[in-house]
């Protein structure tokens, strides 16, 4: 297996690598958080048809495991963070939808401001995503993301009732 480019039969022979690249979405040549954040789409329609406790779980499990996943990826790929590695895109745009309406223009709304802050990495984001290696260090930086766009989410969900 190439430490510089994958194939989709790298990700079907390592499972782990499989989840890393957002079964497969984090191979696109182009904007590869992009297309992971949008193979992270479906799972949010089960997790917002589920009860909050279990969404909870689903978040907490999914940062705990994708830390692993994330560390595994990054050094078969010799690269710390590589662009394909989404699993944290996943997180982060689970994050960001958490106990907000039904509806596309949510989870567009969502889609959108997810990707601003995990792009453009405003402060602490930025910070972490240079000072905190390893797998937690390439899952926090979308964690945050998330928040920042959850925090927006709620605001609006609020002040739109």
């Amino acid at each position: 297996m190439s430490t510089v480019n994958l194939s989709f039969k790298d990700l079907i022979r390592d499972p782990r690598l499989l989840l890393a690249f957002g079964f497969g979405s984090g191979l696109s040549p182009k904007a590869p958080g992009t297309f992971g954040t949008i193979a992270a789409l479906p799972f949010v329609f089960l997790l917002q048809a589920s009860s909050i406790y279990t969404y909870l779980a689903v978040l907490l499990i999914g940062f705990v495991v994708g830390v692993y996943l994330c560390e595994h990826a990054s050094k078969v790929m010799g690269v710390h963070d590589h662009g394909g590695i989404v699993w944290d895109e996943f997180i982060g745009m689970w994050l960001a939808m958490l106990a907000v309406p039904l509806g596309w223009q949510w989870l567009l709304a969502g889609f959108v401001l997810f990707r601003i802050f995990d792009i453009a990495k405003p402060w602490p984001i930025g910070w972490l995503d240079k000072k905190v290696s390893g797998g937690f260090g390439i899952m926090i930086d979308d964690v945050l993301a998330g928040l920042y766009a959850l925090l927006i989410l709620q605001l609006a969900a609020f002040y739109l009732r």
